[in-house]
């Protein structure tokens, strides 16, 4: 749940952008002698603001209804760690959406509809070893099925798959690793196209 809903604030920051072009704020802030790439920095710093109040209420909430962590508070800084990162990953797709759109109804539409088969192709909510054995390849490669595996792991809590039946593939192997890694892909393929969008938008 706490990878999902992270997942799905890329749709804020898509409408966000959106509507900021389409009221002109983004015309006033080229008035202003600041880097293009500033409002870019400055929404998504915004946004992965608002996601620690998510991720916190979310915590909360879910000890309340007896949620654990089982591995100690070390391993749980690095997931939530983790988590934050990804989470601020997937704000930048976000805003290349958000800046490629005409409007915030079509950025509302486009940034969410291709995140339900993404989290739904995955091991969020099912083993990945349950999935048609040609779909199963694209969810152990799926960043939502790493980041997923990791955090039970690092919070020391069922990893939704029977004991010894873990996928042996690298993305289940070394989960930690691959969500890492995996964020900083998407960092570096979606930072630079957002930037250059907002470039030519702002032109």
């Amino acid at each position: 749940m706490f990878t999902q809903t992270l997942a799905f604030t890329t749709g804020t920051t898509a409408v966000g952008l959106a509507d900021d072009l389409s009221k002109g704020l983004v015309d006033r802030f080229r008035s202003l002698p600041m880097a293009r790439s500033a409002v870019l920095l400055g929404r998504t710093v915004a946004d992965w603001i608002q996601n620690l109040l998510v991720l916190a209420i979310m915590a909360l909430c879910g000890v309340a209804v007896g949620w654990r962590i089982h591995n100690g508070f070390p391993k749980a800084v690095l997931a939530f760690a983790l988590l934050m990162l990804f989470a601020y990953a997937m704000s930048w797709i976000g805003a290349l959406i958000g800046l490629s759109v005409s409007t915030p109804e079509t950025a509302n539409t486009a940034g969410f509809i291709w995140l339900f088969p993404v989290t739904f192709v995955s091991n969020a909510f099912v083993p990945t070893t349950s999935l048609p054995g040609w779909l199963q390849p694209i969810a152990e490669w799926n960043p939502i099925s790493s980041t997923v595996l990791a955090l039970r792991q690092l919070f020391g809590n069922p990893t939704g798959y029977a004991p010894g039946a873990i996928p042996d593939v690298f993305p289940m192997r070394e989960p930690v690793l691959v969500s890492f890694l995996w964020s900083l892909v998407i960092l570096a393929v979606f930072v630079p196209l957002s930037v250059r969008k907002y470039r030519s938008v702002s032109a």
